[in-house]
């Protein structure tokens, strides 16, 4: 039976790189998957996923107006998964279109992003995503500064000082944001 899984983690958790082995392991047995990542992310290029070790592959890109539900019903051969990075950016509509991919569709959807932004408010898909999510994954990493799990983002300026008021997206890599502890959140050790 298919699920809709969503596999959330602070920055550097793993998560594209997951998304990326995945997608290899499902077609190295000759089973094809679907890969989607929002158009809003610019890091690399629109439409491509990337990890920070170098691996990069192309995805289809999604916009406000994409029906996810429409364009995978409509693939041929059915994809045996339906992957999904930077979760995060997507609208309520989009992840209801997932949960009718699982449903009705019977084909798997994972789901990978952040679970809050960088002032530890919910991101609009994050929140659904746990709403309607049937399993839910943790992907852990390392505080920046210290030996903590990290489980926020802490957005910081071109000298490496905190920012912490300021619209909710911001797309970056490790030039903007840093995973860390509860505690280097909220008095980083600059």
């Amino acid at each position: 039976m298919a699920q809709l899984f969503y596999k959330h983690g602070a920055m550097n958790s793993g998560k594209s790189i997951e998304i990326l082995k995945v997608a290899h392991n499902y077609e190295e047995q000759n089973k094809p998957v679907l890969i989607f990542s929002p158009g809003i992310d610019t890091r690399d290029e629109v439409g491509y996923i990337s990890s920070r070790i170098g691996l990069k592959r192309k995805a289809t890109a999604i916009y406000d107006d994409t029906n996810l539900y429409e364009l995978v019903k409509e693939q041929t051969p059915k994809p045996y998964c339906v992957l999904i990075d930077e979760v995060q950016f997507l609208k309520k509509e989009h992840v209801l279109q997932l949960t009718q991919i699982v449903d009705e569709l019977n084909i798997p959807v994972m789901g990978f992003g952040l679970k809050n932004d960088f002032q530890n408010e919910m991101f609009e898909g994050s929140r659904y995503m746990l709403i309607y999510a049937d399993k839910i994954e943790e992907m852990k990493t390392i505080c920046w500064f210290c030996h903590k799990k990290a489980i926020m983002n802490l957005r910081v300026d071109g000298n490496g000082k905190p920012i912490y008021t300021g619209e909710q997206i911001q797309i970056g890599g490790n030039d903007s944001y840093y995973p860390v502890c509860r505690k280097c959140h909220a008095n980083p050790p600059l």
